[in-house]
């Protein structure tokens, strides 16, 4: 990835002449670190590196000392791992004909002064900040014979080992760009205004080109390309032969019952789980409690629970009693009556309780204990529309239950006679009064007052 314009413009602003004329290095480092993120530094540290190959477009002694530190300075705290560390050894370790700047090798950064080796030598050995203080200038004055050879063997090692690590060809490469050496020698001869302010603008140009159009030349490099020869061809008699179809126009044979099931358990347990959500239309009741009668012991394996049984009551009345019906058998009966027995008192629950009373025997204790809490219900509710609303249902249910002979009336004649004084103002109280004082007989007298119509 290559600087944008902007980018490289404000790249160029901290390594202007002018600026690493009068700054410290701590101050271009600051700088560097204002314009750019970490996550920028190594296309920044691309762009350093171009520059120093290629003199022209740094010309200056003061840029390219600065161009050198923020490339240091950039990955400062991890040495160990600097990627820009082969620049460093190559540096401090030029080419043989390196020093040759006429048949240099292109690629190979110019030849560095002795000041500007013990500068790059410091940094990397030590972590004193002495000379970070100091500007270009101060730094390139310094009197050579007074700066003592630094060892950074170390260095060298340490990055000789880590590429040993990677392969030859990853090893083995050169820039794509060639330095026009015949234009570099005429713009050093023309010494003119009018040929410096062409050769800025030129250098400009360049620069940009390099370093910022898509696919930018600095991007790209020089490798050997790793050739594979092609296998030669192999014939046999008895080799199998690629045939193409001559037809271009394919269809497409899609088989749409593949992955699907069609087993009965899945189609039930999906009724069911939307039984308990809502009411089921008269075509997938039908569908549910057919397959639940072809195969009774699916109800094990429908999801129900007792926990889940008001819901299914309240919902689908008629597929819980079915349910409860084909689960009479099971060891689980008992939990589904009680939650039965103690759910919120409704029309449904009296249907459900009414309808299993004259098909099968029920346990007398679950009927008593379902009626009072009916008649607990009836006498809780304050709102006097809902109230008179349930002692209809609940005197309709009971008639029921005494008529078809689910409850003998001595066991409750005590408790309902009372809940029919109670709500004497109620026609169907005081019809189910008559109805207890007929079949009672001479118990009748009982009564201290008598319900009227």
């Amino acid at each position: 990835m290559s600087l944008t314009l902007k980018e490289l413009s404000l790249l160029l602003g901290v390594l202007s002449e002018e600026a690493t004329r009068t700054q410290t290095f701590e101050a271009l480092g600051y700088n560097l670190n204002r314009h750019f993120s970490k996550p920028d530094y190594f296309k920044v540290g691309t762009t350093l590196v171009l520059l120093l190959q290629n003199n022209d477009l740094l010309s200056h002694a003061t840029q390219r000392l600065a161009a050198i530190y923020l490339l240091f300075d950039m990955y400062k705290n991890e040495l160990s791992t600097h990627p820009f560390a082969s620049v460093f050894v190559h540096i401090l370790n030029p080419p043989m004909n390196h020093k040759d700047q006429e048949n240099r090798f292109y690629w190979a950064i110019p030849h560095i002064s002795s000041q500007e080796k013990y500068f790059l030598s410091t940094i990397l050995t030590s972590l004193s900040k002495e000379l970070f203080k100091k500007t270009a200038p101060q730094i390139l004055e310094m009197d050579p014979t007074n700066l003592q050879a630094i060892d950074v063997s170390g260095v060298h090692l340490s990055l000789v080992e880590r590429q040993s690590e990677l392969p030859s060809t990853a090893k083995t490469s050169i820039p794509c760009i060639l330095p026009d050496r015949d234009y570099i020698h005429a713009t050093a001869e023309q010494q003119t205004p009018n040929a410096k302010l062409i050769h800025a603008e030129v250098q400009k140009q360049t620069t940009d080109a390099l370093l910022t159009e898509p696919g930018a030349a600095v991007e790209r490099c020089l490798k050997p390309e790793f050739i594979q020869l092609a296998p030669p061809l192999h014939s046999a008699t008895d080799e199998l032969v690629w045939m193409n179809p001559s037809v271009e126009s394919h269809e497409i044979a899609w088989d749409y019952n593949m992955c699907t099931t069609q087993s009965a358990d899945t189609e039930v347990r999906r009724l069911m789980a939307k039984a308990f959500k809502s009411a089921l239309s008269l075509p997938q009741q039908e569908g549910l409690l057919g397959a639940i009668k072809k195969d009774p012991k699916l109800v094990y394996h429908i999801g129900l629970t007792p926990a889940k049984l008001p819901v299914l009551v309240e919902n689908n009345p008629l597929v819980a009693i079915d349910v409860l019906l084909k689960l009479m058998s099971s060891s689980q009966i008992t939990e589904y009556f009680n939650v039965l027995v103690n759910m919120e008192m409704s029309l449904h629950s009296m249907e459900v309780v009414n309808r299993l009373t004259t098909v099968v025997d029920l346990p007398s204790e679950f009927i008593h204990l379902y009626i009072s809490n009916c008649i607990t219900t009836c006498e809780q509710i304050k709102e006097k529309y809902m109230q008179s609303r349930l002692v209809r249902l609940v005197c309709v249910f009971l008639q029921s239950l005494i008529r078809n002979k689910i409850i003998d009336v001595k066991d409750i004649f005590i408790e309902v006679q009372a809940f029919c004084i109670e709500f004497s103002r109620i026609r169907e109280a005081a019809g189910l009064f008559r109805l207890l004082r007929t079949l009672d007989g001479g118990n009748g007298d009982q009564a201290n007052s008598t319900p009227s119509k």
